[in-house]
């Protein structure tokens, strides 16, 4: 019996990740990872049954030979897999303020993301290509393309989270605003945890944090999202791996005039040399810097700043919650292997009754016990973000209802 399975397409701006699954099932048939697109020594991995396939592709290879080269390969392969496709999830970093909810992608689906481009010009054009390579390698599936928006859990936001205090003209006629980012996984969280807590989502006051190379923290109050870290852009918030999150505004006008920078070289410094990369003066990898903690004062103050960071917008989150905060969730991949991040996050935050257990945070047993907090503290968990099976299930639910 042919079961119906769901490829699921994250073109990132210099990585691409697929798989194919059952949303049912939840298992994951054949998956993988292009990393180094646009470098030098551009590499594939392809995953399926527990055996790994590697390649080293042409060096500065795109978007479009990658997809091509995946497809092909699945074809090629795993022709039974690719038989029994009968969706296609992509996940979309911006809808703007018009897609606040997953959609069939139509021509004028389309046009939507193409417009909302200007406010992720490292992610939705990637996101287009995946579209359009996809239909022609599956022209008999180009009606069951399905968008999932990472900002859409984002569109419950209260104007007094999302609007900006800039003249109220340019959210009017520009659409300038806080639209988040991290959507998928935040919402995914929040299903998890409310299944970890056994307590209704519209019940549950937590706060999700999203740790990896970028990175973000959302309040998320009787189930909806509230506050979120990221705003127009991924470029806001928390210290990333090479963004620089939160900054004075000044500090884009003293570079452009004082030091004569172009607005071009700025957008480029603030973007891909900054956050770690930029304090530890050496990789924008945080093991990099966990690793040299004690050894290196730049790699320690990176570490530092970051944890600071993540730890503020706790806080101020906190506040959002009124009665209570049921939970502190860590996700991402920071957030889920890094023992020295979450020990010092919380350790800022015991005014608030956030306590971790030494023991449980040293090792954490996912499926087993997603707990590191101690007896007499509000919950912590670190739950492992699974957005490709989010993903797969919204594309299979949407078809599904097309079909009726």
């Amino acid at each position: 019996m042919l079961k119906k399975l769901i490829l699921v397409l994250n073109c990132g701006s210099s990585s691409l990740k697929f798989s194919i699954l059952d949303p049912s099932s939840k298992k994951t048939y054949v998956s993988g990872i292009i990393e180094r697109l646009f470098l030098t020594k551009t590499a594939v991995y392809i995953y399926t049954d527990h055996k790994e396939y590697k390649k080293i592709l042409s060096d500065y290879t795109n978007h479009e030979d990658a997809l091509k080269f995946v497809f092909t390969r699945i074809k090629d392969k795993y022709l039974n897999y690719y038989n029994q496709i009968y969706g296609i999830g992509h996940r979309i970093v911006h809808g703007g303020d018009k897609l606040n909810k997953s959609v069939i992608i139509n021509h004028k689906i389309l046009q939507i993301i193409k417009k909302f481009s200007i406010f992720a010009p490292l992610h939705n054009p990637a996101n287009i290509i995946g579209f359009k390579i996809s239909k022609k390698f599956f022209p008999h599936l180009k009606k069951n393309n399905v968008a999932v928006f990472d900002t859409a859990f984002h569109s419950s936001l209260p104007k007094s989270s999302f609007l900006y205090a800039i003249p109220y003209k340019f959210y009017k006629k520009n659409k300038i605003r806080r639209y988040g980012a991290h959507g998928i996984s935040h919402n995914y969280i929040l299903n998890k945890t409310s299944k970890v807590l056994n307590k209704s989502k519209n019940l549950l006051n937590i706060i999700s944090c999203h740790l990896g190379n970028g990175s973000s923290v959302t309040a998320i109050k009787s189930g909806k999202s509230v506050d979120t870290s990221m705003g127009l852009t991924p470029l806001e918030g928390l210290v990333m791996g090479t963004r620089s999150g939160d900054l004075d505004p000044a500090i884009i006008f003293f570079m452009h005039k004082k030091l004569g920078l172009s607005i071009r070289v700025i957008e480029k410094i603030l973007t891909y040399k900054s956050g770690l990369l930029g304090i530890s003066t050496k990789s924008s990898d945080c093991r990099y810097s966990e690793k040299n903690y004690q050894y290196n004062k730049n790699s320690k103050l990176a570490i530092e700043i970051f944890c600071h960071r993540v730890a503020k917008y706790i806080g101020a989150y906190s506040t959002l919650m009124k009665e209570r905060l049921d939970a502190v969730i860590f996700t991402g991949g920071i957030g889920e292997n890094s023992i020295l991040i979450r020990k010092k996050v919380i350790s800022k935050l015991n005014l608030l009754g956030l306590y971790i257990d030494k023991n449980l945070n040293n090792n954490v047993k996912f499926n087993k016990n997603y707990f590191i907090n101690k007896k007499n503290s509000i919950k912590i968990l670190v739950i492992p973000t699974k957005e490709e099976l989010f993903i797969a299930k919204e594309t299979k639910n949407l078809i599904n209802k097309k079909n009726i």
